[in-house]
């Protein structure tokens, strides 16, 4: 039972706009890691607060910010940026 991964739209033009080969580097994680497994919270932590506990985070020199739906069997990328800038 894999999940699907959907790119939103602010994250599929922040892709176009990084360096081609970091861009490949999230993709090629996010469909052949995330994909494959059975439960992505797996190698994902939860984001902690009230309002952020239903988000999960996945970590590299990149962080991509999630939600994860398994009524659909999706993982959607909702926002994506470095580790120094993504949480402000």
């Amino acid at each position: 039972m894999a999940y699907n991964v959907e790119l939103s739209a602010e994250v599929d033009r922040g892709l176009g706009k990084l360096d081609a080969q970091q861009a490949k580097r999230i993709l090629k994680f996010l469909y052949e890691r995330v994909t494959k497994l059975d439960d992505p919270r797996s190698i994902g932590q939860a984001l902690h607060g009230s309002r952020l506990g239903e988000f999960w985070k996945y970590r590299g020199d990149y962080r991509l910010i999630c939600k994860i739906e398994d009524d659909r069997l999706i993982v959607l990328v909702l926002r994506f940026g470095h580790r120094k800038e993504i949480y402000r």
